[in-house]
């Protein structure tokens, strides 16, 4: 089959159908982008920033209030009470991602998570942690693409 579909000589023009399709602003603009807000210990996630995507920045957060709902905010050094107040003042639909100690005890990683952490990493290390978050707005992307398509009237 696959012999037979190579096989074929016409040159044919392929070209978009679909006229009514959303248009992907993030690709407009070169590439996707996203700002990584660190709310903590910075130095422990110093080095993440050679492991992102281009485009991608980080930036300190010097407080809870400074927390935007369209970033992916990184608690280091996380706590259960961190988690809870960085739920309590930003939108369900932003990436919380909490960086625990290598040895933190399993009751912390389940404290931050149930207190509404999307992610616990333990140790942070650099790698791990940018799959994480590109995991995550990975999902908060298609989610955005869901909402769209379910607010399309019909």
């Amino acid at each position: 089959m696959l012999v037979k579909l190579n096989s074929k000589t016409a040159d044919h023009v392929f070209t978009a159908t679909a006229t009514d399709l959303p248009i992907n602003q993030e690709t407009l603009s070169g590439g996707p982008s996203a700002v990584v807000a660190v709310f903590g210990h910075l130095n422990r996630v110093a080095a993440l920033q050679q492991h992102l995507p281009a485009g991608w920045t980080m930036r300190q957060a010097p407080d809870l209030a400074d927390l935007r709902a369209d970033e992916l905010v990184l608690l280091s050094g996380a706590t259960v009470d961190q988690v809870a107040a960085a739920r309590s003042v930003l939108p369900t639909r932003t990436l919380v991602v909490a960086v625990v100690d290598e040895q933190a005890p399993g009751d912390l990683v389940a404290g931050v998570l149930t207190a509404g952490a999307d992610v616990c990493v333990r140790g942070g290390q650099p790698a791990i942690l940018a799959g994480h978050l590109i995991a995550g707005r990975r999902r908060q992307r298609a989610g955005h693409w869901a909402r769209l398509d379910r607010q399309r009237p019909r």
